[in-house]
């Protein structure tokens, strides 16, 4: 079932993906799944009017529903900033060391001009989880069973959770699956995501309803990992090519020619993710003002958004 004027797509019963076009920065998916006591939402949105809408589409799919928990897949403004628009009762769970990277955020106090419009976050707050978990949780909304796992190793971020329907074989992958849009992955790992993929394939899903992007069906999964996977490597190339001539990572990524790479929308990030695998190699960590900055000056001005 589709809601008309709404994002909802049914991808099993009583499960939906809110895919939010055109996945670029800070639009992202997020999920509704139903039970007989309650609904769980993945994610929320990074805005309080986003966040509305879409929770607007829940009760428009589950009249009156409870929202008994919400999952939050990784700690980026983008999948969390709406926390605070959730019902008061609502528990929401993520991954510890999410959980600690939310608490430490402040974008959301006010968004330096990294991007043009600079997002209105309008009138949210600070809302962290108060579930965590190190490996896995499992969930039950009455009959229907509700897997949250961690890769055990960072990927897009290092406290990434995945949501897994295992008897309708749908997963929500959060921003470890990007689909039509550049990966980002400056907070996590480049080798770490790489891996991730496999360990998503060993999930052998039905669909896979990505953090942005349509939703990926059966036929399809392994051409989108597969195409994510080539991009990764395609990082590590030009960033390992760039140490080698002793350039920094700006640099670097000037000397890259992004081919098909470069009609993706933001590909500015791959600025951001040899900054990433630059720090993979020196075992240090990413400095995230600096890299923004730098994928700034590559764009050639404040990186485009639509929130």
């Amino acid at each position: 079932m589709t809601f008309v004027g709404s994002p909802l797509e049914e991808v099993a019963p009583q499960v939906w993906a809110y895919v939010q076009p055109d996945g670029s920065w800070w639009i992202n998916n997020t999920g509704v799944i139903g039970g007989e006591d309650g609904v769980l939402v993945v994610d929320t949105c990074a805005t309080a009017s986003r966040t509305r809408a879409f929770l607007n589409a829940v009760d428009d799919a589950r009249p009156g529903a409870e929202i008994r928990f919400a999952v939050n897949t990784h700690q980026h403004g983008d999948h969390t900033y709406g926390n605070s628009e959730l019902p008061a009762g609502t528990t929401i769970i993520g991954q510890r060391n999410m959980r600690a990277a939310l608490a430490s955020d402040t974008i959301i106090c006010g968004c330096p001009p990294f991007w043009q419009p600079v997002p209105q976050w309008g009138e949210v707050s600070l809302r962290l989880p108060t579930v965590t978990f190190d490996r896995s949780l499992e969930l039950h909304l009455g009959d229907r069973n509700v897997e949250v796992q961690h890769p055990g190793f960072a990927a897009h971020t290092t406290g990434d959770a995945v949501v897994w329907l295992p008897d309708e074989r749908v997963l929500f992958a959060g921003d470890l699956v990007f689909n039509g849009v550049t990966p980002l992955v400056f907070m996590g790992s480049v080798e770490g995501a790489l891996r991730s993929l496999d360990w998503l394939r060993n999930f052998d899903a039905e669909i896979i309803v990505p953090g942005h992007g349509p939703v990926i069906e059966r036929a399809a999964v392994g051409a989108v990992l597969d195409g994510i996977a080539e991009y990764y490597r395609f990082v590590q190339d030009s960033a390992e090519q760039g140490r080698r001539h002793g350039m920094n990572p700006l640099d670097a990524a000037r000397a890259v020619e992004l081919g098909e790479y470069a009609a993706l929308p933001d590909s500015e990030r791959i600025v951001l993710n040899i900054h990433r695998h630059f720090a993979d190699l020196a075992g240090t960590d990413v400095d995230v003002v600096a890299a923004l900055k730098d994928a700034v000056a590559f764009n050639g001005g404040p990186m485009p958004s639509h929130v």
